[in-house]
């Protein structure tokens, strides 16, 4: 190019500079006096909260019969109480958890369907512990399998389940411990698919809360197995061993377990007010202390915290300045709902701060990371989440990718 012809091109470039800095300014430093979208969210002050409701003034968890327990929150993961949840104690029936998140993916992949007949075989028939009643060499639909599993917890039925997706249990067993590997439980393993008692048979609480949000979160289609109360097989009817989802309409699953060396154990999950919480509960000492634990918990989660809300997915919270594109300006926002757990009145001290990197040159696409948005509640860092294009942008024309290289040349 030519000396003038450069000449000519800083001038532009140079009145494009002055004009286009401002309002590069505007929507970076102070986003809400270009577009109200673009304004990082601050909270109204907070409202006076009642004593028990600030960090400060927070009850200790109930005291409750159990070995160990946990409770948390599925939205955000947090946990809200806890005892001895990393301990590594007996799952009894709960490790049918993990065999029914197996089950479930067959579902899902379609190696396995719900009207399939299973033939049940005799060392599912020789099932020691609760059964579902199936007979050896009969064929048993998939689903009334599943539900014998789930509602009743019969071992034969899950054990045809495992022979049925794995070939033999001990294969299936093999799946279940790389799932349980894959979700990071990392507190368990597993000897067999129904929860008999084994040194290297074992999980924590804390584990069992995960998995428990795994079966809600991946499987949100065979969920509703977990709040059947009874069902009927061969005119025999079967009660769910849950005592809370009579107890408690909240309650929608999830599993009992018992031996004589686990006591009694329950995972638990409820829904009030769009907040799900998971409550698990090992080694009480009979079903009421079990159940009477599991409420206690659930009850003391919904009394003294909530979810809230931060920000939805795909809102806008910044308009920065991009170079070398079509439009000046690029839409960032949070590819997912943003939510939080803080004690029941601190939503008012919810505040955000949001961040992109700079400079912001095109290409861009939806998922590339451009910033960030902090979460605090009172000053402390909650969390801290990507923020990212809404829209694609492609890349400008000849003239905006030579004007705004000599504005980005004048910025360095």
């Amino acid at each position: 190019m030519k000396p003038s012809a450069l000449l000519f091109v800083a001038a532009l470039a140079s009145l494009s500079l002055l004009g286009r800095a401002a309002s590069s300014m505007a929507a970076t430093h102070k986003p809400n006096t270009s577009a109200p979208a673009a304004a990082p969210t601050a909270a109204p002050a907070a409202a006076p909260a009642p004593a028990t409701a600030g960090v400060s003034g927070m009850p200790s968890p109930p005291e409750v019969d159990a070995r160990a327990y946990i409770l948390v929150d599925y939205t955000s993961g947090k946990v809200l109480a806890e005892r001895n949840a990393d301990a590594r104690l007996e799952p009894a029936s709960l490790t049918k958890l993990m065999t029914c998140y197996v089950v479930f993916q067959a579902l899902k992949t379609g190696t396995l369907k719900l009207n399939e007949l299973v033939t049940i075989s005799e060392h599912a028939w020789r099932a020691e512990g609760s059964r579902t009643f199936v007979q050896v060499g009969s064929q048993v639909p998939a689903d009334v399998l599943v539900k014998g599993m789930i509602v009743q917890s019969g071992n034969d039925a899950t054990i045809a389940l495992a022979e049925r997706v794995g070939g033999t249990e001990a294969a299936f067993v093999q799946l279940m411990n790389q799932n349980a590997q894959r979700l990071g439980l990392t507190g368990t393993h597993f000897d067999d698919s129904s929860g008999l008692p084994s040194p290297t048979h074992y999980t924590t609480a804390r584990d069992l809360a995960r998995l428990g949000a795994a079966l809600v979160q991946d499987f949100p289609e065979y969920y509703a197995w977990f709040s059947l109360r009874e069902f009927v097989w061969n005119n025999i009817k079967q009660q769910n061993r849950n005592g809370l989802l009579e107890r408690d309409p909240t309650v929608d699953g999830m599993k009992t377990g018992h031996t004589d060396s686990a006591g009694f154990c329950l995972v638990t999950s409820a829904m009030r007010q769009n907040m799900r919480l998971i409550a698990v509960v090992l080694g009480s000492r009979d079903i009421k202390g079990r159940e009477d634990a599991s409420a206690a918990l659930i009850n003391y989660g919904y009394t003294f915290y909530e979810t809230v809300n931060v920000k939805q997915r795909g809102t806008v919270v910044l308009k920065p300045r991009v170079f070398k594109s079509t439009d000046e300006y690029v839409a960032v926002g949070p590819a997912a709902d943003i939510n939080i757990v803080v004690s029941r009145g601190q939503a008012g001290s919810i505040q955000t701060t949001a961040s992109v990197r700079h400079p912001l040159i095109a290409p861009l696409s939806t998922t590339t990371a451009v910033g960030e948005l902090q979460v605090t509640v009172d000053g402390k860092l909650m969390t801290s989440v990507p923020l990212y294009p809404t829209v694609n942008v492609p890349l400008g024309g000849i003239w905006s990718r030579l004007s705004d290289s000599v504005l980005l040349w004048f910025q360095k």
